[in-house]
């Protein structure tokens, strides 16, 4: 009977490993989504030990993972290193935090190829699977929407890292989903970090903390997990307007 059982498990297992990201396991959506995908974003940035805040903090690694909101399926990802170059070595802070090496940013590439990159990536997600980026309803694509852990990413760190340097980044980063806020109010209770809000619901934290890619594929897993549990996810920050939320 144990060996019956133990084969039962590892057979759960496996098919859980296939069917969620992170092999999590949570059913199945409770309410229909307003979007058919999510892209989740988490930059790693340069950072110092406090003394040196005033420092301007530059993207070194770029990740995003594409989610099916009806599957919970993680589809495809894109991952790149990004030169710092207003203060291109990394502290030892930064490097023991992120556990980002000096060597993957110095062969990573600046962050204006990275975007230009991304926007190609982004535009075969859209080809390949026929998605749009869109805040209202369309019935010329699956609608399409992203996703970061709190307005940092995008309506800080990005934000005015662009406008230092001048760079043009895709419109479709305008508008986005903070999970931090939308955890928050669903739940009614304040998450204790991503890894705290991982904890919360019985998850846990699969690969590195900040490690951008692993922490885009964590926030991925908690996103689903709040997808079965009957969260809409609805756009809450936009660049371009204000967006009321919840909306």
């Amino acid at each position: 009977m144990a060996t019956k059982k133990l084969a039962r498990q590892l057979g759960i297992i496996r098919r859980i490993s296939k069917t969620s990201p992170g092999g999590q396991n949570h059913g199945k959506p409770k309410l229909r989504q307003l979007f058919d995908y999510l892209v989740i974003i988490d930059f790693e940035s340069t950072c110092w030990k406090e003394g040196r805040k005033c420092y301007t903090q530059e993207i070194i690694e770029f990740p995003a993972v594409l989610l099916n909101t009806l599957n919970g399926e993680i589809e495809s990802e894109f991952h790149m290193y990004v030169q710092p170059q207003e203060h291109p070595i990394l502290s030892e802070f930064c490097t023991e935090l992120t556990g980002i090496k000096q060597n993957q940013v110095d062969e990573g590439v600046p962050l204006h190829i990275c975007l230009s990159q991304f926007s190609k990536w982004i535009q075969k997600m859209q080809k390949e699977k026929n998605i749009v980026f869109s805040s209202g309803h369309s019935s010329e694509g699956k609608l399409c929407a992203f996703v970061t852990w709190s307005d940092w990413d995008l309506g800080v760190c990005l934000q005015y890292e662009c406008k230092r340097k001048q760079l043009r980044k895709p419109d479709v980063l305008n508008s986005w989903i903070d999970l931090r806020a939308t955890y928050k109010l669903f739940y009614c209770r304040k998450p204790r970090g991503l890894n705290g809000a991982l904890q919360d619901v019985g998850i846990i934290f699969a690969g590195r903390e900040h490690s951008g890619l692993d922490d885009s594929r964590n926030t991925a897993r908690l996103a689903w997990k709040m997808i079965c549990d009957g969260c809409v996810m609805k756009i809450t920050k936009s660049l371009d307007k204000v967006s009321g939320f919840p909306s």
